[in-house]
């Protein structure tokens, strides 16, 4: 799955936080400027599922 995540630097890395509980970040992309909103940013993920233990 490929998720987006956009805000300031704080909510994104909150954001990534509460997603890594979840599932399993396979890749990152680096922080892309935000060309309508100054100091935000995004961020797109590929994640999956964690596997029950």
């Amino acid at each position: 799955m490929r998720i987006r995540l956009e805000g300031n630097r704080a909510e994104i890395t909150l954001g990534m936080i509460h997603l890594r509980r979840l599932f399993t970040i396979t890749s990152m992309s680096r922080a892309f400027p935000d060309r309508h909103h100054p100091r935000h940013y995004r961020i797109y993920l590929k994640i999956t599922p964690r596997r029950s233990r």
